[in-house]
C-alpha cells in the first residue's frame, strides 16, 4: 500500500485519465454473505482489498465457511455456513461496521453462542436497533459490556420469522443485516421500517443482491412507511462480479471537477444499483459536463466555467457529504447539505470533525442540525486529521488538488476501501502534466 509522506501534490493541470477504482465494498459484503448462506458452489469476483471485505471474509471464515482465493479478488465458496455447527467462533470486525452487524444476523442462525467484537472506534457505534430486533425474533443476544454495542454473545435461541418493526433513522446496515438472514427464518420475514428513514439506495442494493442469488425479496411502502417482504427459502449459489465501487468513484470524478479536465470510470453506469452513482448527476448540478456511456461515466470541466453553489438533501448518498462539502469549497456560491445529521454516528463525526478540520485551511463549514453550510473564500495549506476516517483522508486529497500544503495525520486510513488510492492519485496527477 503506498502513502503519501508530507504534502499532498497539487494537481498542476487541468486532468485527463481513466481511472480503474476497486469493487464496491456495500455490494462485496451482501454477496459474500449471500454465497456463504447459498452452500458452497458460488464464486464472488471482483472483491475488493479493503479492510472491510477482508474482515468479511475472515469472520464467514471464523464460522467455518470454506473461502478459497483462487487469484487477487476472486472467492470461491467451497462449503457454505452450517447453524447446527458447535463450533466456538469469535469474530473480530476490527473497524468494519458492515461486517459487524451482518454477521451479528448471521450467528443468530447458529445454535452454537458466538461473539462479535471490534476495534474502540467500532464498539462506539450504535448497535441497539440491530440487538433490539433479533431479540424481538427470539435470539439470545447478550451484551458483554453496554447495551447495544460491541462486544455482543449471539445464538439463535428460539429465533423465527414474521412481522417486525425497526426505526430506519441511525443506519440502513440494521435492516440489511436482517434482510439477509430473512430467508433462513421459519416464516420469511416482513420488516417495517419505521420514522425517518436514512440510506433507503442501499437497503435496494441489497434486495438487487437478494434477487441476483435467487431471493425474490419485494420493497414497497404502506401508509407512508417502508415495507421489505422477504419468503422463506434459500439462495442459490451462482459466480457473481462486483461491478466498481460510486463511493470510490466519487474522489477521482471530484478531482475532475475541482482541477479541470476530464476523468472517466470504466464499468460503471447510471443502470448501477448503488445510490452514490448520483454523485456524477450531482456534478453535473454543479456545473461540469457527465457523460453517461453504456460502460463508463466521464466527468469533464472546462475551468473557465465556474461551479455553482447546490442545495440538496443528501439522505441517500450520506458516504459522499465530506466530498460534495470539499468540492462546493471551489464554488462560485454558497452551498447547503442537509439530511444528515445521523453521519454523526458514522467511522467519525462526518459533520463536526469535518467542519473542524476544513477550518484549518480557512474554510468557512458551519455544522447545522442536519448537515453543513459551506461559504466558498480563499483557503490555505494545514495539517489535517483523519480521525480514523478512510472517507475523511480521500476527500482531503481532493481538497490538495487545489491547494498547496495539504497534509494528513493518517493516509493508510484509505485500506479500509481501497488500498491502493494513494497510487492511483499518483498516477491521475501525472496524466496533468
Amino acid at each position: 500500500m503506498s502513502v503519501v509522506p508530507g504534502s499532498i501534490p497539487v494537481v498542476g493541470a487541468p486532468l485527463d485519465c481513466t481511472v480503474l477504482v476497486p469493487g464496491s465494498k456495500s455490494i462485496a459484503n451482501r454477496a459474500l454473505v449471500c454465497a456463504a448462506l447459498a452452500g458452497g458452489g458460488s464464486t464472488v469476483t471482483n472483491v475488493p482489498d479493503g479492510d472491510d471485505s477482508v474482515a468479511m471474509v475472515r469472520g464467514l471464515r471464523a464460522l467455518g465457511v470454506t473461502i478459497e482465493a483462487p487469484e487477487a479478488g476472486s472467492f470461491r465458496f467451497d462449503s457454505g455456513f452450517d447453524p447446527t455447527s458447535a463450533r466456538y467462533a469469535r469474530i473480530d470486525a476490527e473497524l468494519a461496521g458492515t461486517t459487524s452487524r451482518f454477521l451479528t444476523a448471521i450467528c443468530a442462525l447458529r445454535g452454537t453462542p458466538s461473539v462479535i467484537d471490534g476495534g474502540e472506534a467500532l464498539r462506539r457505534r450504535p448497535m441497539a436497533d440491530l440487538h433490539d430486533a433479533l431479540a424481538g425474533l427470539g435470539a439470545h443476544v447478550n451484551p458483554l459490556a453496554t447495551h447495544g454495542h460491541l462486544p455482543v454473545e449471539i445464538s439463535a435461541g428460539g429465533i423465527r420469522g414474521g412481522e417486525i418493526e425497526i426505526p430506519g433513522g441511525v443506519s440502513s446496515q440494521f435492516s440489511t443485516a436482517l434482510l439477509l438472514v430473512a430467508p433462513y427464518l421459519r416464516g420469511g420475514l416482513r420488516l417495517v421500517i419505521t420514522g425517518d428513514r436514512v440510506s433507503d439506495s442501499y437497503l435496494e442494493m441489497t434486495v438487487s443482491v437478494m434477487r441476483d442469488f435467487g431471493v425474490d425479496a419485494s420493497i414497497s411502502d404502506e401508509d407512508g412507511r417502508r415495507v421489505l417482504a422477504v419468503p422463506e427459502g434459500r439462495y442459490t449459489p451462482r459466480w457473481y462480479e462486483v461491478e466498481p465501487d460510486a463511493s470510490s468513484a466519487s474522489y477521482p470524478l471530484a478531482l475532475a471537477a475541482v482541477c479541470g479536465g476530464a476523468v472517466t470510470i470504466p464499468n460503471l453506469t447510471s443502470r448501477s444499483s448503488q445510490g452514490d452513482v448520483g454523485f456524477a448527476g450531482l456534478l453535473a448540478q454543479m456545473g461540469c459536463e457527465v457523460e453517461w456511456g453504456d460502460t463508463s461515466i466521464t466527468v469533464r470541466r472546462d475551468l473557465a466555467q465556474p461551479l455553482r453553489g447546490i442545495d440538496i438533501d443528501m439522505v441517500d448518498m450520506s458516504d459522499l457529504v465530506p466530498t460534495v462539502a470539499v468540492v462546493a469549497l471551489f464554488a462560485a456560491e454558497p452551498s447547503r447539505i442537509r439530511g444528515v445529521g445521523f453521519i454523526r454516528a458514522k467511522e467519525s463525526d462526518r459533520l463536526g470533525d469535518l467542519a473542524r478540520e476544513l477550518a484549518k485551511c480557512g474554510a468557512s463549514v458551519v455544522e447545522t442540525t442536519d448537515g453543513l453550510m459551506i461559504q466558498p473564500g480563499p483557503l490555505r495549506g494545514a495539517h489535517l486529521a483523519t480521525h480514523h476516517d478512510h472517507r475523511l483522508a480521500m476527500c482531503f486529497a481532493v481538497l490538495a488538488g487545489r491547494v498547496a500544503d495539504i497534509s494528513i495525520d493518517d493516509p493508510g486510513v484509505v485500506s479500509k476501501s481501497w488500498p491502493g488510492f494513494w497510487a492511483t492519485r499518483e498516477a491521475m496527477v501525472a496524466s496533468s502534466r
